[in-house]
């Protein structure tokens, strides 16, 4: 079940959903302790009951953290909230890669 504006994460408030994939939603919140927005994407609990997608979730966020780079955004925490995970990273505005006209015109391309 998606997440309503107004639910917290701990520090972080849910302000809006941004979008879903195949590991999780992905919701712009309000980091409530340094007051900036952040995208907090979360592992629902339906594949968090299943321990190989639990230990692959947090091995994205290891992964990404791992990393340095401008182009991959920077992970500020993971955590766990009412045995919902969640992953928390800077919140890019702008349009997603499905959005961009680039993309599509770069594939038809080949």
């Amino acid at each position: 079940m998606p997440l309503l504006p107004g639910h917290r994460l701990g520090p972080y408030e849910i302000a809006a959903r941004l979008g879903a994939g195949g590991m999780g939603e992905v919701y712009k919140a309000r980091d409530t302790r340094l007051n900036r927005d952040v995208a907090v994407k979360i592992l629902p609990k339906q594949l968090a009951a299943d321990p190989e997608r639990r230990a692959r979730f947090e091995t994205e966020a290891r992964a990404i953290a791992a990393l340095n780079h401008p182009g991959i955004l920077a992970i500020h925490d993971i955590g766990s909230d009412d045995d919902t995970l969640f992953i928390v990273t800077e919140l890019i505005d702008g349009a997603t890669l499905r959005q961009t006209p680039g993309e599509e015109a770069g594939r038809n391309r080949h």
